[in-house]
């Protein structure tokens, strides 16, 4: 007889399907791994059965304790259905952003949700993250999944995803495009797949909005902001989001990702999630990269049944404008070259009066604060040198740290140019930063004449 002993013995050993249709011409061969055919419908559930086996083994979780975690559904879907068959109480919090469908499901296993803010920073105590600490460290014999930042979320993905991929292609494949969320599929299947093969592509995925982009191409912490593809991206660093192995990172819009999920629907008949759509969107163009002769593999991370009322509606993508014509505004570094201008920064030892003087004479009204290097530190305001010289806080001599504050609104020259809109939504200006420097600042008015010109050209 050929059977299971319980269902998490059918985690993984998702089958690789072709991809045909949404593939562009003289491409390579591009494969998708189906994660959404997993028990619980995501590759979450190899994570979150891996990293409670391990704490069984350690004596972190013992019979009739809970598993704490914080998720956008899919990783609590995974140790939901593995606490089941263990005999584990759950309880998980979630972003209100998050679909009905994930918050049901998981009650449906028995799993306690508590659903937090969205819009939080990540040091917020409502932020759900957070939220799942503090349950954790309130309820007795909790476990805290912790998958973000546990180094056992990249086992799982060396262990499990990287050699079912090395076996199902004969150790084939050129280049392996992969989501980053909390970071451990993509950190863990490169580790294995570079170890076999050093010379394979490792392509992140990065939704508009989310840090990790940044991150790669920085070094440094963007500001993070609301989007809406969900299972993909983060707004904090992850530890868990080993960087070593990855040779790439894109970055997607939400519109990207929502059509080309949708397609893969209707055009290859896999019912994947949005996240899949992010990662098809990116891969397809790797794929064209490559050429003809050249495999690249890719992650379908989870099922489209979570998302019925969301991207798979026509209302709900009319709500949000997705399914209009209007056209993709292109990089932060178009909007950078359009109006070249000399990059303006202080020490943070300079005198407020040198930084004065530059208001004037070059018609702004901030500079950044710059080390040696040139790598942004923090940021001075007319503003704040005004309220600082009123109160009498500071004088012409006093150094500029004195005045200065947190530097914000960090941005990639390759980042798309929505992600300008949200930072100026924080009364700040875009810091261009590329190899750790500073290249460029800027404003409101900046983007306003770029997006004159443009739909002047346009319109002509």
């Amino acid at each position: 007889m050929d059977f299971k002993n319980t269902i998490l013995d059918a985690i993984g050993n998702t089958p690789l399907v072709r991809l045909n249709k949404v593939v562009l011409p003289n491409s390579a061969t591009l494969l998708a791994k189906c994660e959404f055919m997993n028990p619980a419908g995501s590759i979450k559930d190899r994570m979150a059965y891996w990293i409670i086996q391990d704490a069984e083994k350690k004596g972190l979780l013992k019979p009739g304790g809970t598993v704490v975690e914080n998720t956008s559904g899919n990783t609590g879907l995974g140790a939901a259905m593995t606490a089941a068959v263990k005999g584990y109480k759950c309880v998980f919090t979630m972003p209100d952003k998050m679909s009905q469908e994930k918050i049901n499901m998981l009650k449906a296993f028995g799993a306690e949700v508590v659903i937090t803010p969205t819009d939080v920073p990540g040091d917020s105590p409502e932020h759900y993250v957070n939220t799942a600490k503090r349950i954790a460290a309130e309820t007795p014999g909790a476990f805290y999944l912790n998958q973000y930042h546990s180094p056992v979320n990249i086992e799982a993905h060396y262990n499990l995803t990287g050699p079912e991929i090395w076996r199902q292609t004969e150790g084939k494949l050129d280049a392996f495009v992969a989501g980053t969320g909390t970071g451990g599929t993509v950190s863990g299947t490169s580790r294995f797949l570079k170890e076999k093969k050093p010379g394979v592509r490792i392509i992140g995925v990065d939704p508009v909005g989310s840090v990790h982009y940044g991150l790669f191409h920085t070094g440094m912490l963007p500001t993070a902001h609301v989007y809406k593809v969900e299972g993909l991206g983060e707004d904090i660093p992850c530890e868990a989001m080993d960087f070593t192995n990855v040779d790439d990172m894109r970055q997607t819009t939400d519109k990207q990702a929502f059509t080309m999920a949708r397609r893969l629907v209707r055009e290859e008949g896999l019912f994947c999630g949005g996240s899949a759509g992010a990662i098809v969107h990116v891969a397809v163009r790797v794929a064209q990269e490559m050429g003809p002769g050249k495999i690249v593999v890719c992650v379908l991370p989870d099922s489209g049944s979570r998302y019925i009322t969301k991207f798979l509606s026509d209302t709900w993508m009319k709500d949000f404008g997705f399914l209009d014509d209007k056209e993709e505004l292109g990089f932060v570094e178009e909007v950078l070259h359009a109006r070249p201008h000399e990059v303006v920064t202080a020490r943070a030892t300079d005198p407020v009066s040198r930084v004065v003087e530059l208001f004037a004479s070059r018609g702004i009204s901030q500079v950044p604060v710059v080390s040696d290097k040139g790598r942004p530190e923090s940021i001075v305001h007319e503003v704040d040198v005004l309220r600082g010289l009123h109160s009498g806080k500071i004088s012409p001599t006093s150094p500029v740290r004195d005045v200065a504050k947190p530097v914000g609104g960090l941005i990639y020259p390759k980042a798309r140019i929505e992600e300008l809109y949200q930072i100026f939504e924080h009364d700040q200006v875009a810091i261009v930063v590329d190899n750790g420097a500073v290249v460029g600042v800027l404003s409101q008015i900046d983007l306003i004449e770029f997006l004159t010109k443009h739909k002047r050209n346009g319109a002509a």
